[in-house]
């Protein structure tokens, strides 16, 4: 029976193998996940206890066009109710907890900005439509400065978008463009994200448990504490053939000989490589550690130029970098402040941006509680600064060096809250930060063939899968892109019938361009 090695236990890879089950024929006990953490389930995890603070590394969004995502969801039964597949959960979710965000930005004086004109001027709607009709293959290797104008980075769309999505005015153009064209749907509401869609519990929870017990189930194997060093490929083009996996378990080398007719999987780099995690008292380490997520990549595409070019994409820490961080606190006075600030319930509102904080600092208080096991009385927020580098506005020194508690003060120097109630949420709050430095290398400016296909031309057995392999129209940085790019890696190299549903396309409707066009020319009622 032929065998399948999957590189990595994130999202990708667990799509992967329910594929390989559901759609291959693949017996469990012939799929072999190898992980180097200790921990499965990649990028979407949850940490942390209530008494010393939980820590989030990310968060992911949804919406009701992740074909890819809602279809392999479809058969995983959700971590509460084994009777109700994962996808009716996120749908029914969002009919019970829909968004209506109304304090979407906040100003320097802590008031709430008027999101219903998206600031535009003329030049900015010109350069915007003509950065949608432009061939991508015209924006190879530029940024989105070299499309829009100094005006375009000060508009209230721009806030929006940069910080829903995590993209830096120095980002892609080319992904840039992906995602206005992905999202245009979503253009007429995104001031209240309301066709944005949310999981009940954090995505660690909500996505990697299910999907890790399904296959725990049905006899799959998860190798953790082992990561893969290199491979090694039969000599000779054009045809593409893994024969062995080199691997070190545990600090002992070991190799797996690898047969014709079997599989080798991918994931090749990392967004949530070398994070590092701070505490209430402290800053996360600022020196960043390699893994074998970026190592391997780079052996591989040593001398191959359809394997894709790495070093574009992990070279570059200040324009990758991003830091997070996670509130936990015992009483729940700041999401009581939050509900009357904003007008809305906690769960109910979105993301709220300060459109003056130097870091440009987004929070978010999501649905209570963001996992199973938490207690009654502790509540749990989130938050993020897209610039870390600088110095904050109340905290002189860089987002990086600073610890939980000083993050946390630079929070509540933005909202216009009681002193009283400040200093309140400060005793009865434990923050956690979180330092990544590649979490946006993925929408770094690169070029058409910087990232390899899922499967290289004349690859017989090798696939590359998760945010580094190139989908052509679809958008990396989505829970989507990881289920797309195992889709199709196990839809090729089996030669299967049932290919992975069409990108949605949006663009391409004109009742969806005519909203979007509406909403662009939309000024203050």
């Amino acid at each position: 029976m032929a065998k399948a090695y999957l590189v990595g236990s994130g999202v990708a890879a667990l799509a992967a193998a329910t594929f390989l089950i559901r759609d291959g024929g693949f017996d469990g006990a012939d799929i072999h996940l190898f992980e180097e953490r200790r921990e499965i389930g990649g990028e979407p995890d949850a940490d942390g206890t209530a008494g010393a603070g939980h820590a989030m590394r990310d968060g992911r969004m949804f919406e009701a066009e992740f074909r890819c995502t809602h279809d392999l969801l479809s058969g995983i039964p959700a971590l509460d109710d084994p009777s109700v597949p994962v996808t009716r959960e996120i749908l029914a979710g969002h009919v019970d907890f829909a968004r209506d965000d109304v304090a979407r930005l906040i100003d320097g004086d802590g008031k709430i900005v008027d999101t219903r004109s998206m600031g535009f001027s003329e030049r900015d709607r010109l350069e915007l439509v003509r950065c949608l009709a432009t061939p991508e293959g015209h924006l190879d290797g530029k940024r989105i400065t070299d499309c829009f104008g100094e005006h375009f980075f000060s508009t209230n769309f721009w806030f929006m978008w940069c910080t829903a999505f995590a993209f830096q005015p120095c980002h892609s153009a080319i992904e840039f463009r992906r995602y206005l064209r992905r999202f245009i749907h979503l253009f007429p509401e995104f001031s209240a994200m309301s066709g944005i869609h949310r999981t009940r519990y954090n995505e660690y929870d909500f996505l990697a448990r299910p999907l890790t017990a399904w296959l725990s189930e049905r006899g799959v194997t998860f190798h953790t504490g082992c990561h893969v060093t290199d491979l090694g490929l039969a000599p000779g083009r054009p045809n593409t053939v893994v024969k062995t996996i080199f691997l070190s378990r545990h600090g002992r080398d070991e190799r797996i000989v690898v047969a014709p007719e079997d599989l080798v999987l991918v994931t090749n780099g990392s967004m949530t490589d070398a994070c590092s995690l701070g505490s209430h008292t402290a800053p996360p380490s600022p020196r960043p550690h390699r893994s074998d997520a970026w190592l391997l990549w780079h052996r591989l595409a040593r001398g191959r130029d359809d394997f894709g070019n790495p070093a574009v994409f992990d070279k570059h820490i200040k324009e990758s970098r991003l830091e997070s961080f996670t509130v936990t606190a015992k009483e729940p006075g700041f999401l009581e402040a939050m509900e009357e600030f904003s007008g809305r319930e906690t769960g109910e509102g979105g993301l709220m941006t300060f459109t003056d904080s130097n870091w440009l600092l987004t929070i978010v208080a999501p649905r209570r509680p963001i996992g199973p096991d938490q207690p009654e009385g502790v509540s749990v927020w989130w938050g993020y600064g897209l610039f870390p580098g600088r110095a904050g506005n109340h905290t002189p020194k860089p987002m990086t060096m600073c610890s939980g508690r000083e993050i946390l003060e630079e929070v509540l120097h933005h909202l216009p809250f009681d002193e009283r109630v400040s200093a309140r949420v400060l005793e009865t709050s434990t923050a956690v930060p979180c330092l990544m430095p590649y979490l946006t290398s993925q929408f770094l400016a690169r070029r058409r063939d910087d990232r390899p296909k899922v499967v290289p031309e004349g690859s017989v057995n090798l696939a590359f899968i998760g945010q580094f392999a190139e989908v052509p129209d679809d958008v990396v940085f989505t829970v989507e892109y990881s289920v797309r790019t195992a889709w199709t890696a196990v839809a090729r190299l089996l030669r299967l019938d049932k290919q992975p549903p069409p990108v949605y396309k949006g663009h391409h409707d004109p009742h969806v361009l005519a909203a979007a066009l509406e909403s662009m020319h939309r000024r203050h009622a």
